[in-house]
């Protein structure tokens, strides 16, 4: 089992919008995340900044980010696209983090 973090950023004012689109995740979403491996998944907000701060378990050698050519994936970006910073695809601007620390 892998731990992966990264952040994202999102638009001023849209913390409700987020949670509300999160709150409803479509079930095709979440389903073709646990097949891929995908075991646990949480988003925090730093309101001060807008950043988005993502961890996930993962199996496997990779993560969310590696389903960027699923249909379900790019439409679930179009649908967030306009509350979130993204890429010309409309992927989330998406940082990996480094793992500096974990206690067990």
């Amino acid at each position: 089992m892998q731990r992966l973090a990264f952040k994202m950023k999102l638009n001023k004012g849209q913390k409700e919008a987020y949670i509300q689109r999160h709150s409803d995740l479509w079930p095709e979403l979440k389903a073709l995340l646990k097949a891929n491996g995908v075991s646990e998944y949480s988003i925090f907000l730093d309101e001060e900044t807008n950043m988005l701060f993502a961890f996930q378990k993962v199996s496997g050698s990779g993560g969310s980010q590696d389903l960027a050519s699923n249909t379900i994936v790019k439409k679930w970006w179009d649908f967030m696209a306009d509350i979130m910073e993204v890429n010309p695809d409309n992927s989330p601007v998406s940082i990996p983090l480094e793992e500096v620390f974990f206690m067990e």
